[in-house]
């Protein structure tokens, strides 16, 4: 779908869309319906909270991955009584048969797997379209973000039409002249866009960990524009997608990728966090000798003390066959330490952004012979003979080469954004600009909402035993500087 006209959208009733086959939408709605049994947590708030409609009308635009997970939580959101339009926030991780469902019942929805960068940046600013019944447009009132694409094109938008020159600034990558050439466009249209959107803008619920930093950031500079909610931090989704999501995910998109035998093999995790846990964890359970490299004196430590061999990149170069980047960070494995692997290895990244590995570098490298196996796995032969494979163009492997985290990890995590999506809109006049997280009490909710499915049984804290530590008996039982 790489080629695909991105100037006209498809109309199905009252909605438009752009997705790669609407035929695969009755596919999509099959697996829609196994997922919601998986979900327990995400369709228990659907149901508490559906027949109230506490998001009534209002507008919700989507930036994350399109998968069938994805689905429920869209269709949640309807149920709520949102108006929701939607886009992929990664160029590989649509599954298109989930879609196609979305699309199929009335929700404007435009991603496919494959997307150019244009396309991508396309759908995004497409999603943010929301018809005014005049002819004119409106935009987002309440924003899902997943890695920050679509708050970074709103606040690059509002800064170019209040006189920021970065619009004309020179760009460090081709997807920054991508984004700049979209704005300049809008603008040509719709001189104040981006102005009129801010208007009505009242937050944002963040996904992952690099989207975070990235709001953090703009918060500091006193660049961000409206509350938003950390959705990464909380418990429910740092301990549960991050770690228990990628202990699975992982290892199934280098399989469905390469076929490759695991045990044995030298894995070389980079980054020790929830998302570096879960990883190594995966690859040390189907039998790879696992090295992890850090920065944090800390996370080393607690990889030594679980008897990973922890080292630098440098020192894995000619015996390492994975390599896997985790780290949210720029520049982890570079063009040079590409060329000196181990002939066959394999380098993939499970951090949100595909600079992790130096993928425009390696792609300049003179001489060099790029093979494409099959979609999203390229064979790269360097002058020296040696060769390497890359996974997902260097773009989250397990999205693009499989299908992502489990049905029931991800309602930890949309069950989170759910909740916060409801507390933005409760307390949108309340509320000032700053990063909040969400509370304590209902991070254990989410918890508990997932325990019969999986047959836990909870012991109860006698008045005694909850007067003695200090905390109510139904809790909750943690401080807020609690490290689970």
């Amino acid at each position: 779908m790489a080629t695909a006209t991105i100037e006209k959208t498809v109309s199905a009733g009252a909605a438009e869309y752009k997705v790669a086959d609407i035929g695969l939408a009755e596919f999509g709605r099959r697996e829609i319906d196994i997922a919601e049994q998986e979900m327990p947590g995400l369709m228990s708030i659907r149901n508490k909270y559906a027949a109230g409609k506490p998001l009534a009308g209002v507008r919700i635009m989507g930036s994350l991955h399109m998968t069938i997970q994805t689905a429920v939580l869209i269709e949640t959101m309807v149920a709520l009584g949102a108006d929701v339009r939607w886009a992929s926030c990664n160029i590989f991780s649509t599954q298109d048969h989930a879609a196609a469902a979305i699309a199929a019942a009335g929700v404007p929805v435009f991603a496919w797997k494959g997307e150019s960068l244009e396309e991508f940046w396309w759908c995004t600013n497409e999603a943010m379209n929301f018809p005014d019944g005049k002819g004119g447009l409106l935009g987002p009132q309440l924003v899902i973000d997943d890695g920050g694409d679509a708050t970074l094109l709103i606040h690059k938008g509002y800064e170019m039409e209040n006189g920021d020159p970065w619009i004309n600034s020179p760009s460090e990558a081709h997807e920054e002249d991508v984004i700049k050439a979209l704005l300049k466009k809008v603008q040509a249209k719709y001189p104040s866009r981006w102005r009129n959107v801010v208007k009505e803008w009242r937050g944002v619920s963040e996904e992952t960990t690099t989207g975070v930093h990235r709001l953090y950031k703009m918060f500091e500079q006193g660049k961000l524009l409206v509350p938003a909610i950390n959705v990464n931090d909380s418990v429910t989704k740092s301990k549960f997608d991050n770690l228990y999501g990628c202990r699975e995910s992982l290892v199934d998109g280098i399989k469905r990728a390469t076929d490759v035998m695991v045990a044995g093999k030298v894995a070389v995790i980079c980054g020790y966090g929830d998302v570096g846990k879960g990883c190594a964890a995966s690859l040390r359970g189907l039998g790879a000798r696992v090295i992890v490299t850090e920065v944090d004196p800390i996370n080393a430590l607690q990889a030594a003390m679980e008897g990973y061999e922890v080292t630098t990149v440098e020192e894995t170069l000619g015996r390492g066959d994975i390599y896997v980047t985790c780290t949210g960070n720029v520049d982890i494995i570079t063009v040079e330490q590409m060329k000196r692997m181990k002939d066959q290895a394999i380098v993939c990244n499970i951090g949100h952004f595909d600079n992790e590995i130096q993928m425009e570098k390696l792609l300049a490298v003179p001489g060099l012979k790029k093979l494409t196996i099959k979609p999203q796995v390229d064979k790269f032969t360097f002058p020296a003979g040696n060769s390497i494979f890359v996974l997902a163009e260097g773009r989250l492997v397990n999205l693009g080469c499989a299908t992502g985290h489990p049905s029931f990890v991800m309602s930890n995590s949309f069950a989170n954004q759910t909740l916060a999506q409801l507390d933005l809109w409760k307390n949108k006049d309340t509320y000032k600009v700053g990063i909040y997280l969400i509370p304590k009490k209902l991070d254990e909710e989410v918890a508990r909402l997932h325990l019969e499915k999986i047959g836990v049984k909870l012991t109860t804290l006698t008045k005694r035993q909850a007067d003695y530590i200090g905390v109510p008996v139904e809790g909750p039982y943690k401080a807020d500087f609690y490290r689970y």
